[in-house]
């Protein structure tokens, strides 16, 4: 199996050195391959906001950078790890360069049954709303989140901070593995059921052929399927779906003849 870590840091130090721990524990539990990419041996391109991608399709981004060799490589681990160190009280500039680039994911998530965490490296304080927007992201993007850890490196580190800092890690690989053999689809939860069939009730009804993220529904036969994936609903789950179909049709068809009649008159 396949594990890549992205880490959003210009140098290699206690973000790295997490990472790297997080990393060669993966190793002792089982036959895992893994690589480090570091977001500053890469060139990425600062987005624009031009919407292409989400509109007519990723292919169509006038930016042209290392993008698609990072999307290659998630594209191909079963595992996947982001890392940033707390800049600001926030993840690093490269890190959020990194995330706008693939921003049109969220329009259409694809990771679906691969596993997914995060580390947060920081010096005081910050750390936990970072993991808690990483974990959101991750969860967009399609993966099975393992939801993130926190660690702080203060400088000089002491023996008591490192032996703290490397259990933190230590548990957080463990949890990880636990996702990353099982390779399953997961059930969603109400608050995913949700932003699934609205997004898909939305699309339906304002947008067409000429847009990407239409023909992408389309395509997968999310118009159709009761989520992303084949995965079994129970009866609640059922009735919450289709009372959110009723309610988005209501909202976006609402929408959708105001923005006729003012065409019209």
């Amino acid at each position: 199996m396949k594990v890549t870590a992205f880490v959003g840091s210009a140098r290699k130090k206690h973000t790295y050195y997490a990472t790297q721990r997080f990393l060669q524990n993966l190793q002792k539990y089982g036959d895992i391959e893994y690589e480090i990419i570091c977001l500053g041996d890469y060139h990425l391109k600062i987005c624009r906001g031009c919407k292409l991608c989400t509109d007519k399709g990723e292919e169509f981004c006038p930016l042209k950078d290392d993008r698609d060799k990072l999307f290659d490589k998630i594209d191909h681990s079963d595992g996947v790890v982001f890392a940033s160190p707390n800049y600001s009280f926030g993840v690093s500039g490269l890190m959020k360069v990194f995330l706008d680039r693939f921003g049109f994911i969220f329009h259409r998530p694809r990771f679906f049954g691969k596993a997914w965490s995060n580390i947060v490296v920081q010096g005081v304080y910050g750390g936990k709303k970072i993991n808690e927007y990483f974990n959101f992201i991750g969860n967009c993007l399609g993966f099975n989140v393992v939801k993130g850890c926190c660690v702080k490196s203060l400088e000089p580190m002491t023996e008591k901070d490192q032996r703290i800092f490397d259990s933190i890690i230590d548990k957080q690989s463990k949890k990880f593995y636990k996702t990353l053999i099982r390779k399953e689809y997961r059930v969603p939860s109400f608050f995913e059921l949700m932003m699934f069939r609205m997004a898909r009730t939305s699309m339906s009804l304002m947008l067409d052929e000429t847009y990407r993220d239409y023909t992408y529904f389309k395509e997968k036969g999310w118009f159709e399927s009761g989520f992303y994936y084949p995965v079994r609903l129970n009866l609640l789950k059922k009735v919450a779906g289709r009372f959110f179909d009723f309610l988005f049709t209501r909202i976006y068809g609402r929408g959708d003849k105001m923005e006729k009649s003012v065409v019209l008159n």
